[in-house]
C-alpha cells in the first residue's frame, strides 16, 4: 500500500507541469536527507509534503496582499507558522528519530491549517484551487506505515533518547507529577490545567498550530487569546472538512460557547465565529434554538456597524434566524438595528443589500417594526399598512407620518410609492380619527412641490372645501389642517380647472374663520391669483368685492394675516391701477404709508409699498398725501440701509419702490424733481440698478429718463446764470453744452448714471432694453445729438445697442435703430461701425418684422448698400 502511495506521489512530484509543480528539495534538505542511512519511505514522503507546499504558500500570501481580508491574513500567518516548524523537521539531522506519529501528526495538521486558508479565501480568486484542496485532502488523510524493523529501530533510539531526558531532567522536575517529555505532548496538552509548567507547554504548542480535536473544544473556552485564536481556526477547519459529529459539537455545547464569546473577542475571532454559526445552521436546524438569547442577538446587530465582511455575515446570520416571530420581536426592540439594516440594503454590498432587504421584508409584518424602518426611510412597510392594514394599524401609520421630520427626498419617496392615495381615501370615507390623523399625514406630505399634483390628481380639492363649509361641531378640529393642505395645493395652476369658483368660495370663508384658517386661506387665494393665467381669476374676484373685502385686514393685529391680505390686494391692483382709488379710498393711503414706515415684516412692507406703486402716477392728490406723509424720506433711508438683491422679498420691495419714485420724478412737475432730488432720489436710484430684477431696473431708468428730459433746458437757464459769475471749472457738461450738476439740472452725465445703464445694455438679460435705449435717447436730442452721440461712443455703447438689434423685442430694437441712426451719420463712425452694423441689418432685412423694414432700409442706404429711394422694401 505504502510503495503504490510513494510511487503516485513522486509521480506527481516528478511530471506535474502546472503552477503547482513541486520544485527541487534545497540542498540542506537532500544533504541532510542522503545523508543519513536510514532515510525511510515516510520520511521522505513527509518531505515531499513540505516541499509541495512551499510555491501554495507563496501564491496565498500573494493573494493577501491583494486583498485586504483580515480573517485570510490570520489563517495564512498561521499556516506558515506550521509549515515553518515542519520544515525545520526536514532540516535536522535527527529527523530519523521522530516517531512515525509525530510526522503524520504535522503533516495532517498542515492540511487542516491550508483547509482553514482555502476556507478564508472562499471569495478571493485564486488559481489551481481544485489541486490545492485536492492537496490538502491528501495531507489530511495521510497514514505513515512502516515495517517492524525500523519502527522497532525508531522506538529503541526513542526510549534512548527518553530516558537520557528523564535522567538528565531529574532534579529539576522531581516534584512535577507529569514527567511526559516526548516532543509530541501537544497533543495530550490540557487548556484549562491551572499547573503552570503544563500551561506552558500548551502555549508553545497551540501557537504552533497543532492542535488536537480534543484541544480545540478544550481552548475554545480558554480567556487566553492566543489560545482562542488557535482554537476558533482549528474548530473552523475540523468543521468544514467533517472531521466532528454534531454529537461532538452538541456534547461540547459549541454554539452557545462561541455565542458567549462574540461580544467580548475581537473582529478576526468576531467574523470566524458568525462564519462557523451561519454553516452550523445549513447543518443542523436545531442550533437557531441555541442562538435566540438577546444578548448573542444584540452582539450580532452590534457587527452590522463594523468592516464590510463582518457585516455581511453578520445580516446573512440575522436573516436566517429571524425565521422565528420571536427572534424577530427580539432583533426589532435592540437599539439601532432597523436603521443599520435599512442603511445596508442601501448599500453597495450586493450580499449584504440582498439579506438586509429581506431580513426587513420578514420583520415588516410588525406595526413597530414597520414604522422604525419608516423613520429610517425604509417607507414600503408603512404604504402596505396604509392599504391593506386594519384601522387601527392605518390610522397608527398615518398618525405616525404626521409627526416625522421628513426631508424633501422622504416625501418624494412616499408620494411616488403611493401613500397619498390611501391617505385620501382614509380622510374621505374613514371615522373622526382616521380624518385627523390622515389630514394630518397629507399636510405634511403637501410641503413638497412634487407632491401637489398627485394630491389634485387624487381628488382632494371637492372633500376639502366640503370639509372646510361645514358647521359640526366634531368636524370643525379637521378644518385646519383642510386649509394648510388647500393653501398648498392652490401653488398648482390646475386647481382653477378642477374648481373655477373655488375663489369665490374661499373668500366667503374669510370671515367665518379662525385666524390660523385665515392666514391659510390667504395664502391660497395669493397662490392662485399669482398664476401667469389667472386674470380671469383676478377679475372675477373684483367684480365680487374682494378688495373692500380685505380692506378690514389691512389693521388686523395678526401681522401674518395683514401682510397676507396687503399681498393679495397688490396682486388684485395690478391690472387695473386706475380703480384703486375707488376701491380703496385716499384715506388707505395714511394706513400704507404708515405701514410701510413702521412695520418689521419685509413682506408687509413690501405688499404696501407694492399697493401705492400701483396707484395711478398722474394723480396729484395722491402724490401730495404720499409727500405729506414724509414717504420720500421713508423709501430713501430704507434703501440706503439695505441689500436690494439678498432675498426675494427685497428684490420686490426693490421693485416696489422704484415703482413708487416714478411719481416722485415726473417730468411735468419741475418743482417736484427738484424735491425729490434734494431728498436723494439720485443715489438711491443708482442703487436700484443694481439690485439685480429687470423690473427694478427697468422702472430705476425711467425715473432717470424723466429727470433727464428736463436737463437740457435747465442746463441752458443755467448758463445764463453763470454768465457774469466765474464758472466752476467741473460744471461744464460736454453733452448738454452748458453748466450742469445734480441738483440743479439733474444731469446723468454729472450723476454718473450713463456708464452703468450702458454695462447693463451689454449683459445678456434683454428685459430693461427698452427703458435704457429711452433714457439713452435723451441725450440724442436735436441740439446735442452729436455731442450725446460722442458721448456714447467713448463709454463703449455701440456695442449693447446692437446686441438690442440681434435679439431685442420690436420696441426695443425700433429704439436701437433710431439711434443707431444718429450714431452713423458721423462719417467716422459709419467707417467705424458700419461693417458690424450691417450684417446685423441685413439679417433683420431678410427676416425681421415688417415694421423694422423701413428704418433698416435707411441705415443700408447710409452705410451705401442700398439706394435712399430703394422699393427693396
Amino acid at each position: 500500500m505504502f510503495q503504490e502511495m510513494e510511487k503516485s506521489v513522486m509521480s506527481e512530484a516528478v511530471l506535474e507541469q502546472d503552477s503547482l509543480t513541486i520544485p527541487e528539495f534545497d540542498s540542506s534538505t537532500i544533504n541532510s536527507i542522503s545523508s543519513s542511512s536510514l532515510l525511510t519511505e515516510p520520511i521522505t514522503e513527509f518531505s515531499i509534503f513540505i516541499e509541495k507546499l512551499s510555491p501554495v504558500l507563496d501564491e496565498m500570501k500573494l493573494s493577501v496582499e491583494e486583498n485586504e481580508l483580515p480573517a485570510l491574513k490570520k489563517a495564512i500567518e498561521s499556516l506558515e507558522t506550521d509549515y515553518e516548524r515542519a520544515k525545520s523537521v526536514t532540516n535536522d539531522s535527527n529527523i530519523r528519530s521522530s516517531p512515525l506519529k509525530r510526522l503524520e501528526d504535522l503533516t495532517q495538521n498542515l492540511g487542516r491549517s491550508l483547509g482553514l486558508v482555502l476556507f478564508a479565501s472562499h471569495e478571493v480568486p485564486m488559481s489551481n484551487k481544485d489541486k490545492i484542496e485536492a492537496l490538502c485532502k491528501e495531507m489530511m488523510n495521510v497514514r505513515f506505515e512502516s515495517n517492524s524493523e525500523q519502527e522497532s529501530d525508531s522506538a529503541v533510539e526513542v526510549g534512548e533518547m527518553e530516558e537520557t531526558d528523564e535522567t538528565d531532567g531529574m532534579e529539576e522536575e522531581e516534584d512535577d507529577d507529569d514527567d511526559d517529555n516526548d516532543e509530541d505532548v501537544h497533543d495530550d496538552a490540557n487548556c484549562d490545567n491551572e499547573d503552570d509548567d503544563d500551561d506552558d507547554i500548551v502555549e508553545e504548542d497551540t501557537s504552533l498550530g497543532t492542535l488536537g480535536i480534543d484541544d480545540v473544544f478544550l481552548c475554545i473556552r480558554s480567556d487566553n487569546e492566543e489560545r482562542f485564536k488557535k482554537a476558533i481556526f482549528g474548530l473552523n477547519s475540523l468543521i468544514m472538512d467533517g472531521m466532528v459529529s454534531d454529537e461532538k459539537l452538541n456534547d461540547e455545547d459549541v454554539v452557545n460557547v462561541l455565542c458567549n464569546r462574540l461580544s467580548s473577542c475581537g473582529g478576526c475571532d468576531r467574523l470566524s465565529i458568525i462564519q462557523i454559526l451561519r454553516y452550523l445552521l445549513t447543518l443542523n436546524d436545531q442550533n437557531k434554538e441555541k442562538m435566540v438569547e438577546v444578548r448573542f442577538l444584540s452582539a450580532l446587530v452590534s457587527s452590522l456597524t463594523r468592516d464590510a465582511e463582518e457585516q455581511r455575515e453578520a445580516v446573512g446570520l440575522l436573516s436566517c434566524l429571524c425565521v422565528d416571530p420571536g427572534v424577530r420581536r427580539r432583533i426589532g426592540r435592540i437599539q439601532g438595528c432597523v436603521v443599520m439594516l435599512v442603511a445596508i440594503s442601501n448599500g453597495d454590498d450586493e450580499s449584504a443589500s440582498r439579506d438586509a432587504r429581506m431580513l426587513l421584508d420578514i420583520m415588516s409584518g410588525n406595526t413597530q417594526h414597520a414604522l422604525h424602518m419608516a423613520e429610517a426611510g425604509y417607507f414600503r412597510p408603512l404604504i402596505k399598512f396604509l392599504k391593506e392594514g386594519s384601522d387601527m394599524s392605518k390610522v397608527l401609520m398615518a398618525t405616525a407620518l404626521s409627526r416625522m421630520e421628513l426631508t424633501e427626498q422622504n416625501k418624494i419617496s412616499l408620494g411616488e410609492d403611493g401613500a397619498i392615495e390611501p391617505l385620501i381615501k382614509m380622510f374621505s370615507t374613514g371615522n373622526l380619527e382616521a380624518k385627523l390623523s390622515s389630514l394630518n399625514a397629507l399636510q405634511n406630505l403637501s410641503n413638497s412641490k412634487q407632491n401637489i399634483q398627485r394630491l389634485i390628481d387624487s381628488g382632494v380639492v371637492v372633500p376639502l372645501l366640503q370639509l372646510l363649509f361645514s358647521v359640526t361641531s366634531v368636524i370643525m378640529t379637521l378644518r385646519e389642517p383642510a386649509s394648510a393642505i388647500l393653501a398648498k395645493v392652490a401653488q398648482s395652476e390646475t386647481i382653477v380647472l378642477i374648481k373655477q369658483d373655488i375663489s369665490r368660495q374661499m373668500l366667503s370663508l374669510l370671515n367665518l374663520s379662525s385666524p390660523i384658517i385665515q392666514n391659510h386661506l390667504l395664502e391660497a387665494l395669493n397662490s392662485m391669483t399669482s398664476h401667469e393665467n389667472a386674470s380671469k381669476v383676478r377679475k372675477k374676484m373684483k367684480e365680487n368685492g374682494a378688495i373692500q373685502l380685505l380692506l378690514p385686514f389691512f389693521t388686523e393685529t395678526d401681522s401674518k394675516i395683514r401682510a397676507g391680505a396687503l399681498k393679495l390686494v397688490y396682486t388684485l391692483s395690478k391690472d387695473s391701477p386706475g380703480e384703486l382709488v375707488e376701491n380703496l379710498g385716499y384715506p388707505t393711503l395714511n394706513i400704507l404709508s404708515k405701514i410701510a414706515s413702521s412695520s418689521t415684516s419685509e413682506s408687509e412692507k413690501a405688499a404696501a409699498f407694492g399697493i401705492l406703486s400701483n396707484f395711478p402716477v398722474n394723480d396729484r392728490k395722491v402724490t401730495d398725501i404720499l409727500k405729506n406723509a414724509n414717504l420720500l424720506h421713508v423709501l430713501v433711508s430704507f434703501v440706503s440701509l439695505s441689500n436690494l438683491n439678498s432675498t426675494p422679498t427685497m428684490v420686490w420691495l426693490a421693485e416696489s419702490i422704484a415703482g413708487i419714485l416714478i411719481r416722485f420724478t415726473v417730468p411735468t412737475d419741475k418743482r417736484l424733481q427738484h424735491y425729490s432730488v434734494e431728498n436723494g432720489v439720485i443715489p438711491i436710484l443708482l442703487k436700484l440698478l443694481m439690485s439685480g430684477s429687470e423690473v427694478a431696473i427697468s422702472k430705476a431708468t425711467l425715473c432717470f429718463s424723466q429727470l433727464s428730459q428736463n436737463s437740457l433746458n435747465l442746463s441752458k437757464s443755467q448758463k445764463m446764470k453763470w454768465f457774469c459769475l466765474p464758472n466752476p471749472s467741473d460744471s461744464f457738461c460736454e453733452v448738454h453744452g452748458g453748466y450742469c450738476s445734480i441738483k440743479s439740472t439733474f444731469c446723468l452725465i454729472k450723476a454718473g448714471a450713463i456708464s452703468p445703464l450702458i454695462q447693463i445694455l451689454n449683459r445678456a438679460e434683454r428685459g430693461s432694453d427698452e427703458a435704457i435705449l429711452s433714457c439713452l435717447a435723451t441725450l440724442l436730442e436735436d441740439e446735442i445729438w452729436e455731442a450725446g452721440t460722442n458721448y456714447i461712443v467713448k463709454l463703449s455703447g455701440i456695442g449693447g445697442v446692437i446686441k438690442v438689434l440681434e435679439s431685442g423685442t420690436i420696441k426695443s430694437r425700433e429704439k436701437a435703430l433710431w439711434i443707431l441712426e444718429r450714431i452713423l451719420r458721423i462719417e467716422a463712425y459709419r467707417l467705424e461701425f458700419g461693417e458690424y452694423a450691417k450684417m446685423v441689418l441685413i439679417d433683420l432685412a431678410q427676416n425681421g418684422d415688417v415694421i423694422l423694414k423701413p428704418k433698416v432700409a435707411k441705415l443700408l442706404a447710409q452705410l451705401e448698400l442700398l439706394q435712399d429711394q430703394s422699393s427693396y422694401f
